[in-house]
């Protein structure tokens, strides 16, 4: 009788879903973020056109005019759900549809900007004073600081979308969400710390307050903090994965063969 020996299978193998690629699902949310952007920047630069604030950092940033704030608030708080609803349209599982969310987030977020470049010649550099988001308060600071935080968005959102692990839901690792979470609540304390101190005074001291100093130092720790569930994710796929795989991986391969003795 002849012996017959067969393949073993790599633990690695089984410990890792490398589902085909849904690139043409992460281009179709990544050319409406970039559309959408395109309307944004159209309608900001109306508004600031209207209100003659094209540079929002001047005296009287957030001037009232008529039923502004009521129209406003209500349009920002839509263009969330708006590119959320793209990443639940788009994803399969919960932690893609995060994934292409995020996605849509930070393509947009980017893409503001450079098409409010492109319009009006606005921001002159990276370190410009913005006003980047109005809920529940102003939200202040440096263009640099929502674009580095909208890739890191982008580059997690990728990850998530395109690759997955089984037995590894998105929330088993609660310690990396718990300092993701820190990271943002910490962020948005460095955005709205300067409408924090002047709400105090009153609404009228929020709406004409100008910042004079971003803390980057606490900006970065958060941001740190922030990347924490990139960092778990790349280490799964591109370094442990890989490590899984050669020390499981068998050292030849076998196939059936007969004993030419027997």
């Amino acid at each position: 009788m002849g012996k017959t020996s067969f393949s073993p299978i790599s633990t690695g193998e089984m410990k890792l879903v490398i589902p085909k690629p849904g690139w043409h699902r992460w281009w179709l949310v990544v050319f409406f973020a970039i559309a959408m952007a395109w309307v944004e920047s159209a309608v900001v630069f109306y508004l600031r056109s209207m209100i003659d604030r094209i540079e929002p950092y001047q005296p009287n940033p957030l001037p009232v005019i008529g039923g502004f704030a009521a129209v406003e608030l209500p349009r920002e708080f839509a263009t969330l759900v708006m590119l959320f609803a793209v990443g639940l349209l788009a994803g399969r599982t919960w932690r893609a549809r995060l994934g292409y969310a995020v996605i849509a987030f930070g393509v947009w977020d980017i893409f503001y900007y450079v098409f409010l470049k492109v319009i009006c010649g606005w921001p002159h550099s990276l370190l410009d004073w913005d006003v980047l988001f109005l809920l529940p308060m102003p939200w202040w600071g440096p263009v640099l600081a929502p674009v580095l935080i909208s890739t890191l968005m982008i580059l997690w959102g990728t990850l998530a979308s395109q690759f997955e692990r089984i037995h590894a839901p998105m929330l088993s690792n609660w310690r990396v969400w718990i300092l993701n979470f820190a990271g943002v609540m910490l962020a948005l304390y460095v955005f709205m710390a300067d409408s924090f101190a002047a709400a105090h005074r009153g609404l009228d001291s929020v709406r004409t307050m100008l910042p004079e100093r971003f803390d980057w130092q606490l900006f970065w720790i958060a941001l740190a903090l922030m990347a924490a569930p990139l960092m778990k994710t790349g280490w799964e796929f591109f370094v442990l994965e890989r490590v899984e795989t050669a020390v499981t991986e068998p050292s030849e391969q076998f196939g059936c063969t007969r004993n030419p003795k027997n």
